[in-house]
Order: structure tokens, then sequence, then C-alpha cells
């Protein structure tokens, strides 16, 4: 860019991680925003769902103290909720931006309040979609009026192509999640406290059937590998199920803890929700991306790699749960191929999926968008 620009960007939640697979992400790319001289304020609510989730948790204060320590550069304004339909605030607050962004777990009413604003202030407006109702809710995102957005941010190519024949939308444009590298990088001198890790919540039965198929199943086959789930949102009969595979349940566990927990174990799975292997399929989800930067094995269960994000060798396949049986067996005895492929993950993530890149994708996009 040829100068500063001025970036708002409202999200449901940056400061929490509670079931908000989006911070993670967004944390990395708004920093480096700000590291490519970028002026960015994130505007969020003082409380919803997410945040008011992680105060409830055990680790919740810990969690928080962790984020600005890790993030004191952020600049985020926090807004009441009832404040969403005051046109006079937001029209002072955002009278000088150059580019605004909504994210898509924002509310309606906010999008349309942008929306009428734009019109005096004239900035331009973006739409950031990171999830899959577009695809599995499409008459919630219709709610948004994102016909009028003067585009948006897909993260995938099946989600752009869904915006464009679904919905009509010209301007859409791919930016896929990555890894804060500066975070989720390997850390050497751990000592290794379980075989097998899985960082993933419940998902609301989306995956149920694959925790199943995927990770319970093989644990039970493999007892004499500890195998340990991190998560939320577990139901009575998830954390039986568990049990019953002989699995480990350890809870919340804060994203910025992940590289360490990783570190802590000699490989990972990947389960995507249905959505990804199905209607949404290419689209990896943010957890591949930071467990390849912390250079742990990982052996996936099936979607289809449409885009070639990554290359042969990067991480195993497993079709079913023989073929993920075989896949941790073969990386938890043969030492080598283990670091081989940990290696090949890291360096995919680092030639091609940082934070960094990212972010000049996205200053490519404003730069046409002004243009």
């Amino acid at each position: 860019m040829q100068h500063e620009l001025r970036i708002a960007y409202f999200a449901h939640a940056i400061r929490s991680d509670w079931n908000n697979g989006n911070a993670h992400f967004l944390r990395g790319l708004l920093h480096q925003l700000g590291v490519a001289g970028q002026s960015v304020t994130i505007f969020e609510p003082d409380h919803e769902w997410s945040i008011d989730n992680l105060r409830e948790e055990p680790l919740g204060v810990d969690s928080l103290e962790h984020f600005n320590e890790t993030y004191p550069d952020l600049d985020i304004e926090l807004y009441r909720p009832d404040q969403v339909q005051e046109r006079e605030l937001w029209q002072r607050t955002l009278h000088s931006y150059d580019l605004v962004v909504v994210h898509e777990w924002n509310p309606p009413q906010l999008a349309h309040l942008l929306l009428e604003l734009r019109t005096n202030l004239g900035f331009r407006l973006l739409f950031h979609d990171t999830h899959h109702r577009a695809s599995s809710s499409p008459e919630q995102i219709q709610l948004f009026g994102i016909d009028r957005f003067d585009g948006v941010l897909a993260f995938g190519e099946a989600l752009r192509t869904l915006y464009r024949e679904r919905f009509g939308i010209e301007r859409v444009w791919t930016l896929h999640e990555a890894a804060d590298v500066e975070i989720f990088r390997p850390l050497t001198a751990v000592e290794k406290q379980q075989d097998i890790v899985w960082i993933g919540n419940w998902g609301e039965g989306e995956r149920s059937d694959e925790i199943r198929r995927f990770l319970l199943d093989p644990a039970a086959a493999m007892p004499q590998y500890e195998t340990r789930i991190y998560g939320v949102r577990y139901p009575e009969n998830g954390l039986a199920a568990l049990q019953a595979a002989g699995v480990s349940y350890g809870g919340y566990l804060p994203n910025l803890d992940a590289p360490e927990t990783y570190a802590c174990s000699r490989l990972t799975v990947h389960m995507p929700r249905q959505q990804y292997s199905g209607a949404m399929t290419g689209i990896p989800t943010i957890r591949v991306f930071e467990a390849l930067a912390c250079g742990i094995p990982l052996v996936s269960a099936p979607w289809s790699d449409t885009e070639e994000l990554f290359r042969p060798g990067d991480f195993l396949w497993a079709r079913n749960t023989a073929e993920m049986t075989a896949a941790i067996q073969h990386l938890l005895t043969d030492a080598d191929a283990a670091r081989q492929q940990a290696a090949l993950g890291l360096e995919t993530v680092l030639q091609r999926h940082t934070c960094a890149h990212r972010a000049q994708e996205l200053l490519q996009i404003v730069e046409d968008l002004l243009a």
C-alpha cells in the first residue's frame, strides 16, 4: 500500500477463543496488518456468549491474561451489545476509516447500520466469512444484506463459489486461514506426556461420528498408547464414549497453550466437520495450519484438498478406522517417518500459510478494491 490505511474490524470476539476458532486466525492476521504499517482498530462487544463462557472456565482468567500479554499491540475497543443501533456513536467513531470489515459472527443489525453509514462516510465495507452458514443456513446470511457490501472475503474457494453462484455476489475473494507462526512454532526440550492428542470442540454433533471412527475406535484398538482430547461442549454421552475408549479428557484448552500441548504429544489428528468434507470441501480449517506450524506429525480423516494448499507428505490421509489405526501405528513406531512428515508440513506452512502471507493478500485485495 502506498499510504497507511485505517481499518476497523468488527469481531464477535478476539479476546476469547472459547468455542471460537475464528479468534485464532484473526488475532494473527490483524497483528500482521499492524506489522505491515496499517492502523487497525478491533471493535467487539464487551460481553457475548464466547467471552461470557470463557469467564466461567477455571482457566478463563489466565487465558485472557495470556492473550493480553501475547498481543499487546492489538487495539481493541469494547462496546455494549445494546450500542449496535446507536447511529450517532458509530458515525463519530468511524468517520476517518478507509476500510470496515464485518465478521460473519456479528448481528445483522450491525451490518445494516454500517451499510447506512458507508453512504455518508465513504469507507469501503467488506463481509468476512470463516464459517459454513452460507452453505448450511443461507437464509441467515441473507439477513446481512451482503449484496450491498463492497465485497466478501471467503475462507475457501468452495465458499467463494457459493457466494457467487447462490447469492449472486461478484466481488468475492478467497482469503484462507493461516497460522500465526510467531506463536505456533515447534518447541524443543519438552517432555512427552501423551502419544496422541486432539484439540477440538464437540461441534454440536457435526462430527460426532467422525470423532468415534477416527479417534475413539483407533484409541480403543491401541490401548498401549495414551490418547488425550481437549475441547468444550462435550455432552454426557460424548464424555462417556471417551471414557469407554480409554481416552482422557482435558476440557477447555486456551489456544495460546496449544503449541506446548502439541510439543508434549507425539502426533495429532484432524477430523473435519461434515460441512468441510462435503459441501465446503477444500477448506481445512485453522487447526491443520496450527498443528503443522508446531512441527507435529498429523493424520487426517477424509477431505479433498481441491486447492492444493498442501503437498503430498505434509500429513497422512486415512479413509476409515483401519487406515487411521495403521497410520497412527506407523508414525508412533517409525521415528524417522514421523520427523520427516512433521518437517514437510512445517515447511509448507512457513512458505505459504502464515498470517503474514494472509495480511499481504488482504492488502492486495484492498488495493484492488480502492482502485
